[in-house]
């Protein structure tokens, strides 16, 4: 596939959930999505971006929606399923895969932001339609086989916490 140019038509997915439990759980962090959305549209033309969501009762996430809002990404938001049991389920693959195969005809190159290892058929069928895939997540976190399959694989571990935001940008917790 064709390096990236600065005519390349780009559209971005960003797995909200993965990228946020791997941020938490590899660095104790959260994810810098303006960074992230620099490093994935790299001068080009930017199409459309979005971020996959979950939606709980209370309704907590709505400043972090509103944040995703004002870097001009659309959000698509899914509503937390509870299950009898206590079992919670909130899956955005199917998702992605139907937004990823809906907007390839109108760009060059997708950038799937996640390292979840389903998404490789959709990174296959996306090249044999003659578009360019990248992959950015965290890598050791990340599929070996998705890395395997992109055009080109980002790595978020690298860059010195650059795709990570300071705790000090964190809503301050007061405990009494």
């Amino acid at each position: 596939m064709s390096p990236k140019h600065k005519d390349q038509r780009v559209t971005v997915l960003i797995d909200v959930q993965n990228l946020y439990y791997s941020a938490k759980n590899l660095h104790g962090s959260r994810v810098n999505f303006r960074e992230i959305v620099k490093t994935a549209v790299a001068n080009r033309k930017l199409i459309r971006a979005f971020a996959y969501v979950v939606r709980t009762k209370t309704g907590e996430e709505r400043p972090f929606f509103d944040a995703l809002a004002n870097l001009g990404i659309e959000t698509r938001v899914k509503d937390l399923q509870e299950y009898y049991g206590g079992l919670k389920k909130a899956d955005w693959d199917v998702g992605i895969a139907v937004d990823a195969i809906k907007t390839s005809g109108s760009v060059d190159a997708i950038v799937l932001v996640s390292g979840d290892g389903d998404y490789v058929p959709l990174v296959d069928y996306l090249k044999n339609q003659g578009k360019r895939v990248e992959i950015m997540a965290f890598g050791k976190s990340t599929s070996s086989r998705l890395r395997e399959v992109a055009d080109e694989f980002i790595d978020l571990d690298e860059e010195g916490g650059k795709y990570l935001l300071k705790k000090s940008r964190w809503p301050l917790k007061i405990s009494r």
